[in-house]
């Protein structure tokens, strides 16, 4: 397992910004450290706990042959924030913008009586519910990243979401989702606002990530409080066979 080495640009006034531009990355140097695989320019996370690759920065270029050891040749990879030019025998094959929001003020987190934690044994019905709705990636161990919930009707999982991503001092909440049957009810956004409320217990603050073109999440997060930090784009990619 790759040590985690403190970073002197998370003490600076501008640590938030530093963080929060490269959450994956933050969070496999640190509090994900123990899922980390790679070393001091791309780590990764196991492929059945999360797909993300994360690199320390673009502007090496050795960051190319870093990655090219840690996933091997011809395979397809997900990038975050990478919108430059390709190193020659390296493939695009499909990206999209993402927006990426914060929580401010405005946000009145509450746990909520109904919501049930949900571990190992509920994962089946976890990665059923996604799906059946696609609300991103999620793998079999992603709920050890850390902590999901859900909302049963009739002992049927019909609603979830839970933590992802943690860079130091944020928390990223994924994975919402609910069945059609029962959209349009509130469980979602009863959802988000108790695990923001136990991410801001634990002295964390949270964050979300959408697709730019999920325009209807979009709005309802920024009704429960969080606001537009940046956009940023995903990429797609083949290595050199």
């Amino acid at each position: 397992m790759p040590e985690t080495a403190a970073s002197p640009l998370l003490d600076s006034p501008h640590a938030d910004e530093v963080v929060l531009d490269n959450p994956a990355w933050f969070a496999l140097t640190g509090p994900h450290a123990r899922f980390a695989i790679g070393g001091d320019l791309v780590r990764r996370y196991p492929e059945d706990v999360a797909p993300f690759v994360a690199v320390r920065t673009w502007d090496d270029p050795a960051v190319w042959d870093a990655l090219l050891d840690l996933v091997g040749p011809g395979a397809e990879i997900g990038l975050s924030g990478f919108d430059g030019e390709l190193p020659e025998g390296w493939q695009f094959l499909g990206g999209g913008e993402g927006v990426q929001l914060v929580q401010t003020e405005a946000l009145k987190p509450r746990p909520d009586d109904e919501a049930i934690e949900l571990g190992a044994e509920d994962a089946a019905e976890m990665l059923a519910i996604v799906e059946r709705n696609q609300p991103g990636p999620f793998r079999p161990r992603t709920y050890e990243l850390g902590r999901y919930i859900g909302i049963r009707r009739e002992g049927r999982l019909v609603a979830m979401a839970g933590e992802r991503l943690h860079p130091d001092g944020w928390t990223e909440i994924s994975a919402v989702a609910t069945d059609a049957d029962f959209r349009r009810q509130g469980l979602a956004s009863r959802l988000v606002l108790d695990v923001a409320f136990h991410i801001q217990q634990r002295g964390d603050r949270a964050l979300l990530h959408a697709a730019a073109t999920n325009v209807g999440a979009i709005a309802a997060y920024e009704r429960l409080g969080f606001a537009l930090r940046r956009r940023t784009v995903f990429s797609a990619i083949r290595t050199p066979a």
